[in-house]
């Protein structure tokens, strides 16, 4: 599954640390296509090949999209070659160095993200693992000799053959907790079952090690405060800040920082990542230098085009509780202009009828909130069939627009008035296929 988001970087990674590296996929996505092609890495064609696995190669790396009954992994198998889920083989090669892992259902790649940043501004050495692209960082995977690594710990399962969470591992000494809100219903369909990773994740802290944690976050503080003397648990809660017109500033007694992210979200992401930074040796003056000149990762409340009346966003939120957020922090830093939420419905999770009450009020904060998703998909999943009242019900906005034609709700975009309005577009997935920088001009013109 070389095609994945993360999985094409650690190829790229490898081949330029001189492995020789082969991968395939049956659908490849940009920019992991360009990427792949850049890198002379894109498989020759689309699909699996299991005559190409043979006994002269060292080891597989399994990437979630590949299933059990994957012909090359059967191959693998039959042939006794090493297989690694992918947080398996980031394990493997980072045994010898400090694990620092954040994890949590929101925020998580944001506050890697800034940590990522603030070590490379002070040009520390260091490895990493990220879900997202960050400005002036190549690839989202670095491994070499570094003394630390800094991983995203997804809880998504491992690998087909490996139904566990991927950032229990990692086997962390520092880790972190954002926040849990239930998430993945295909793989833990109750949110006691959801919870009950973290709590695990929590229990393998280390004897001297650290685990942080939002106090904002009820579920977070339930986990993060258990009674362990061999273990030193450290709260965070949202930075002090200040807002002046369309700048948002961190304060630290009469000190004021410029920074360049908005919302109660990313105050406490912000928090979060300088708790982490603190305790491999960044001073509060060196965090303070380097986030002024944090730009967000790719694709986290990302502005995509902007005149004097529109601006356009585009956010990667597709859990309940990132939606929320995310609508909230763009409503509370431009006040005095309505704003247009659109969601695609596009995991599995938000396309089970079961599952989609969890949004209710997520879209709130929105002049008008907007539903996209592709029945197709639904059926695709093996899921239920959702229909418009279903969706409308779910989110409880008797006033919510739902589309299921990207055709539709782009002609119900370019339908409205734009002046002094904001258009936020939340998605995993690339709704339909719309572009949504050519949506912004569109809807400038």
């Amino acid at each position: 599954a070389i095609g994945g988001s993360v999985m094409h970087n650690l190829a790229i990674n490898l081949k330029t640390a001189g492995h020789k590296i082969t991968g395939s996929d049956d659908e490849i996505f940009e920019p992991s296509r360009s990427e792949l092609v850049k890198h002379a890495l894109l498989p020759e064609r689309d699909g699996w090949s299991p005559e190409k696995i043979d006994s002269s190669i060292d080891a597989v790396i399994l990437g979630m999209h590949a299933k059990a009954d994957n012909p090359e992994l059967l191959r693998a198998q039959q042939l006794n070659l090493k297989v690694y889920s992918f947080p398996e083989y980031i394990y493997n090669v980072s045994q010898d160095k400090q694990r620092i892992v954040i994890a949590g259902s929101h925020g998580k790649t944001t506050i890697t993200a800034i940590i990522i940043h603030v070590l490379s501004f002070h040009k520390r050495k260091f490895d990493f693992v990220i879900g997202a692209r960050v400005a002036g960082i190549d690839n989202s995977v670095k491994l070499s000799d570094a003394p630390i690594i800094i991983i995203e710990g997804d809880e998504y399962l491992s690998s087909a053959i490996d139904p566990v969470p991927k950032f229990l591992k990692y086997q962390h000494h520092i880790g972190l907790i954002s926040g849990i809100s239930w998430d993945h219903a295909n793989v833990f369909p109750s949110e006691e079952e959801y919870v009950k990773q973290f709590d695990i994740f929590s229990d393998q802290t280390p004897k001297g090690g650290i685990l942080i944690y939002c106090e904002q976050d009820p579920l977070a503080v339930i986990i993060g405060k258990k009674e362990r003397n061999d273990v030193q648990a450290i709260s965070y809660k949202a930075h002090p800040h200040a807002q002046e017109g369309g700048n948002f500033f961190l304060t630290n007694g009469k000190d004021r920082y410029l920074i360049k992210l908005f919302g109660t979200h990313n105050l406490l992401n912000i928090n979060g990542a300088k708790e982490v930074l603190k305790k491999v040796g960044i001073t509060n003056e060196q965090f303070y230098e380097a986030i002024a000149s944090f730009e967000g990762a790719a694709g986290r409340l990302e502005k995509v085009f902007s005149n004097n009346s529109l601006d356009v966003y585009k956010d990667f939120a597709h859990a309940p509780s990132k939606v929320k957020a995310t609508v909230k922090a763009l409503k509370e830093y431009n006040p005095h202009k309505d704003l247009i939420a659109c969601l695609e419905l596009h995991t599995y999770s938000s396309l089970n009828k079961k599952f989609i009450p969890q949004y209710k009020d997520s879209l709130k904060h929105a002049q008008q909130a907007v539903v996209f998703y592709d029945p197709e998909k639904v059926t695709a999943k093996n899921q239920e069939p959702l229909s418009e009242a279903d969706v409308k019900k779910a989110f409880g906005l008797p006033s919510l627009k739902v589309f299921t034609e990207p055709h539709k709700l782009q002609e119900y975009l370019l339908s409205q008035s734009w002046k002094n309005r904001n258009l936020l577009m939340m998605s995993s997935g690339n709704f339909g296929g719309m572009k949504i920088h050519e949506l912004a001009q569109k809807l400038s013109a």
